[in-house]
């Protein structure tokens, strides 16, 4: 997500292997942070970890080296050890009615939430103490564990990243993430379940049947969607991967004048398609 700085944890010792990732636990100063760029209409992002290690090649841009580090373009994330004592510190109630957007710079169920479980105990804490008006952004089926949790904060929403309807592509770019077959079960399970959900095409990648995708999309049962196109020329990669994005594009004819097309069909089935960043306003 654009719009707001990575934040470097302090030092720790300890550090847990999951796959082929590796998870250190650092304390950081703070864990609310006053929402800027991109999600600027909330009051504050939430982010339980520093980068993430689905490592999607081609779009994170919020993960960078330490001095000396290697090996991290999907392999090295930073849980905040000290997140929940810091949460603990807002009185009680004053996050009522707040706006808060988690995460954004970060996805709060990459793979080491299943054991560490740091953003079900932040739930934990909002459901206990507040009543904000929450939004969490993921790319995980895992969300769906909370569900009992995040029921309990009514004016809460949650956002599936579904970015193609190609498993050649989400290979390609997202290749550490769960399938799309799957995101889009998770989230029909959210709508089931009787809780707020929107389907995130940000940013739109490559392709292969949009009338077939809407209408996917529509069988989730979800109503809200938000759309964003893909830049390979102009977004922030990391390890230089902005020469693969764009060759990889090119190779797959996904180009600005394509993503009008596409743009064009989902509206047909989808008239309320919501764009960019004022798609993703709080409501």
């Amino acid at each position: 997500m654009q719009g707001e700085l990575f934040e470097e944890p302090e030092p720790s010792s300890r550090f847990d292997s999951i796959g082929k990732s590796t998870v250190a636990y650092r304390d950081v100063k703070s864990i609310l942070t006053p929402a800027s760029g991109f999600v600027g209409a909330y009051d504050y992002t939430l982010n339980p970890y520093s980068g993430c290690t689905f490592g999607c090649v081609l779009l994170c841009s919020v993960l960078r080296p330490k001095q000396g580090e290697t090996g991290w373009l999907g392999q090295l994330g930073y849980g905040k050890e000290n997140a929940l004592r810091l949460l603990s510190k807002e009185p009680h109630g004053s996050l009522d009615g707040k706006t808060i957007y988690m995460s954004s710079v970060t996805d709060p169920y990459q793979p080491v939430e299943k054991k560490l479980g740091l953003t079900r105990s932040l739930l934990e804490w909002l459901v206990a103490h507040h009543a904000p008006r929450l939004v969490i952004q993921t790319r995980s089926p895992l969300v769906t564990r909370d569900i009992d949790l995040i029921a309990r904060l009514p004016a809460s929403q949650i956002n599936m990243t579904v970015t193609t309807d190609s498993e050649e592509v989400r290979q390609i770019f997202e290749p550490h993430c769960p399938s799309n077959t799957v995101r889009l079960k998770a989230i029909q399970t959210i709508q089931r379940a009787g809780l707020n959900g929107c389907i995130t095409l940000t940013p739109l990648l490559p392709i292969s049947d949009p009338h077939a995708f809407a209408q996917n999309l529509l069988e989730t049962g979800i109503q809200k969607f938000v759309v964003q196109p893909f830049h390979a020329t102009r977004g922030r990669f990391v390890a230089g991967t902005r020469n693969q994005a764009i060759d990889i594009t090119r190779r797959m004819n996904w180009n600005h004048e394509r993503y009008l097309e596409v743009l064009s069909i989902l509206k047909q089935y989808i008239p309320d398609l919501g764009e960019g960043k004022e798609g993703f306003k709080p409501v």
